[in-house]
């Protein structure tokens, strides 16, 4: 096997006993010491005490929200780390990429790309081409324009877009998109928390969460499921450790045990970093997919139990009598089977439930990346509307996102399928008429790459090659493109597999300073739970030649789009006129530039959670029929997941370890239940190929160091990018059309591949 010529390997790596209790001691060095290493001391110190403040910049990271009463050091580990990325001291030069040819660059791995620094120049790849070689920004642009308006249609081009990307910078985006003539708007959401929207969105009217950050402190019982906070949303463990301290029962539900949830030390308090905090009640071990099951079943035994808020499903629910009916059919020996759970664990989670007056359950993707995702989103819903868990202080829905303004950019209209409402308001605001029919989401786009309906793709920040399924197809159909552009800040996998033609364009990052003709600007982000503040960043641009997203959008625009429609260049040299855009678009933004000026920002209206209003199609909230169906495993194969490690966020990687499962050196490690190793033959640290089965034929990814871990039966765990090649693309969650990337199923094959130094 050939391996990135900057990859250990597994000959430097190192697997240690799990560590119970995240050490928080270590996390702070840790962190500490990555950002003295990439900023300096002094900048180190400057930085990081305005992440998250009320009047710093918002972490690049999770999204998150900020709490009222700040500490000084608002951030976490992995917090840290990005922002130590972004305000890095190391460059990439146009000398760098004269040295690198873009095939020696798709040799490196995602670590050593992002490890190089920040992007300072734009550069360009000529058709036929070896390398990158600068290009002026006035020459980009209208190289973009002329090849977007050279397409047979506009369809023939796809636009993507980050969680980073600001609120001010999204909405603008999307309005050149589809004053250009598409709506072919794919985002990260797409392959996240889609599932949530669109099950939420049936079940409740809005896509997003009913819970605020105090709703936590408040609870009784808190569920945590298919999520992993201690890794990859840190600072949600000081709120469920003040919702401890408050007096709720937390029970998590993963396949993995995970460290973060056990002993949690405190950093930001002396004496929760020397004693720590007992987070989790209860561990239900879940097999993969077995989500949905556990619901239903809890579902069934609160109403067998009487325990139904009668008065609440009466007056604000729709369609409960079938949903009742559906549950009369449940069957137990599918649901002990599915869920890989005792039924009397099951009966004791229904108790627990149908006694606390108060319940949130929290999800991320170990739930949202099923083919059945949007089914489980459902069933939880369904349980929290028989007790009137929604619209009450202390209770609700909260799938968590896991970039820092995913949720804003929705908001903002980037979505393949904005609703008539939206287009409508956006068409009376700008005098045009946006196309109603849907555009291409994240695999669809793919497909369309694949099958040369789409030519051009244009990526507004992230990594859609590393984060994307099926990552041997998706790299074949980028590579075929005739241009792809990426707006980025450092370099990563999609700059160097990338079309016949490409241009990178380098902008700033929230830790910088964004001045335009009007003076210093700031943006704004909306975090997981609705509320939307201002991020103001104070260090000097990291390079002259950088300009910010909504200048990138601005100027292109302007190359691409009839003069005098918008006046592109107002909105660029002061982004109050973009929020005074947004107030009369947006529902729920009146008055934006006044009020996203308080200290904290503000909520945006949430009719389920204020009023319990439900804007669904019934005007009520919809228990929602869905029948069980399990994953059919063949014998001798495991259901794979793929997650982050502990030095992970997204496809960003920050080093090769995994201080909560006991990793270092190394990311190309396999966990798996030691009595499934047993059965299938293999022991702790041998080495195999794991292949996927899927009805196009297989999968492989080589060399993988098996790691003997307490995942469940029949399960196991392997991190990402690594194994998305292992993910078909048609494997897909039903209506979110989401990568199931959480219930891939493989089997284990004794590796023969070397390693080539």
């Amino acid at each position: 096997m050939k391996r990135s010529v900057d990859d250990p390997g597994d000959s430097d790596l190192e697997v240690g006993p799990q560590k119970h209790g995240a050490a928080g001691i270590t996390a702070v060095a840790k962190a500490l010491k990555m950002s003295h290493e990439q900023m300096g001391v002094r900048r180190t110190a400057l930085t990081l005490a305005r992440v998250n403040q009320k009047h710093g910049f918002d972490c690049p990271g999770c999204a998150w929200p900020d709490p009222d009463h700040r500490n000084a050091a608002e951030f976490c580990e992995n917090g840290a780390k990005a922002v130590a990325e972004e305000a890095t001291l190391r460059r990439v030069t146009p000398e760098f990429f004269a040295e690198h040819a873009i095939a020696d660059l798709a040799e490196r791995s995602d670590y050593w790309l992002g490890q190089q620094g920040r992007l300072v120049e734009p550069m360009y790849r000529p058709r036929g081409a070896t390398h990158y070689e600068p290009i002026g920004w006035d020459a980009a642009f209208t190289l973009i324009a002329d090849r977007l308006r050279a397409l047979p249609t506009a369809d023939a081009a796809s636009f993507y877009t980050s969680g980073r990307t600001s609120n001010e910078a999204a909405f603008l985006y999307q309005l050149m998109v589809r004053r250009f003539g598409t709506n072919n708007l794919p985002d990260c959401s797409n392959m996240c928390h889609e599932s949530s929207g669109s099950a939420l969105s049936h079940s409740i009217g809005i896509g997003k969460g009913s819970v605020s950050l105090e709703d936590l402190y408040a609870a009784d019982l808190i569920m945590v499921v298919g999520q992993n906070p201690g890794t990859n949303h840190p600072r949600m463990l000081s709120a469920l450790e003040k919702a401890k301290k408050n007096g709720a029962h937390i029970v998590t539900i993963n396949p993995l045990d995970e460290a973060g949830l056990r002993r949690f030390r405190n950093p930001q308090s002396p004496v929760g970093l020397l004693r720590g905090t007992e987070l989790s009640d209860e561990f239900l071990q879940v097999r993969l997919a077995g989500d949905q099951a556990l619901f239903a079943a809890l579902a069934k035994l609160t109403v067998d139990a009487g325990a139904v808020d009668e008065e609440f499903v009466a007056t604000y629910c729709s369609e409960y009598e079938e949903y009742v009916e559906h549950l009369g059919d449940l069957d137990w020996d599918q649901v002990v089977a599915t869920t890989g759970l005792d039924r009397a664990q099951i009966e004791a989670l229904a108790e627990r439930y149908r006694n606390s007056e108060r319940v949130i359950v929290c999800w991320a993707m170990g739930l949202t990346q099923h083919r059945d995702a949007v089914a489980a989103i459902q069933e939880i819903t369904n349980l929290m509307l028989l007790r009137g868990n929604i619209g009450k202080p202390g209770a609700g829905l909260c799938p968590v996102r896991g970039h820092s303004n995913v949720q804003g950019d929705r908001t903002m209209g980037i979505w393949e399928k904005a609703p008539q409402s939206f287009l409508d308001a956006l068409g009376t605001e700008f005098g045009f008429t946006p196309r109603a029919d849907h555009g291409l989401d994240a695999v669809d786009t793919i497909r369309a790459m694949r099958s040369g309906d789409v030519r051009v793709f244009f990526g507004l920040g992230g990594n859609f090659v590393a984060a994307t399924p099926d990552t041997a197809a998706t790299a074949a159909a980028m590579s075929a493109l005739d241009l792809t552009v990426q707006v980025s800040t450092k370099l990563n996998k999609s700059h160097a597999i990338c079309g016949q033609e490409a241009l990178i364009l380098p902008c700033l990052g929230r830790t910088e300073r964004d001045d335009q003709a009007a003076g210093p600007q700031v943006v704004s982000v909306e975090d997981s739970m609705g509320m939307v503040h201002v991020s103001r960043g104070r260090l000097d641009p990291a390079g002259e030649e950088l300009l910010s997203e909504v200048a990138i959008v601005t100027r292109l625009a302007e190359k691409l789009l009839p003069a005098g429609e918008v006046d592109w260049a107002a909105l660029r040299g002061d982004y109050d006129r973009i929020r005074d855009h947004i107030a009369r678009v947006v529902p729920g933004f009146e008055d934006f530039n006044t009020r996203v000026q308080a200290p904290g920002g503000f909520a945006l209206p949430h009719p389920p959670r204020d009023e319990r209003v439900f804007p669904t199609a019934t005007g009520k909230a919809r228990f929602t029929v869905n029948e069980l169906s399990g994953i059919e495993v063949p014998a001798g194969h495991l259901i794979l997941q793929t997650l982050r490690s502990h030095d992970q966020f997204n496809t960003t990687i920050y080093g090769l370890d995994d201080r909560y499962r006991g990793i270092k050196a190394g990311r190309r490690v396999v966990f798996v239940n030691p009595d499934d190793l047993a059965e299938l033959g293999f022991a702790d640290g041998d080495h195999v190929d794991l292949i996927s089965v899927w009805s196009d034929g297989e999968r492989r990814a080589e060399r993988f160091r098996v790691v003997a871990y307490e995942t469940a039966r029949g399960c196991a765990a392997a991190y990402f990018p690594e194994t998305n090649v292992l993910v078909p693309l048609d494997a897909v969650a039903k209506v979110s059309n989401t990568p199931a990337s959480k219930s891939v199923v493989v089997r284990l094959e004794a590796s023969t591949a070397s390693i080539t130094p």
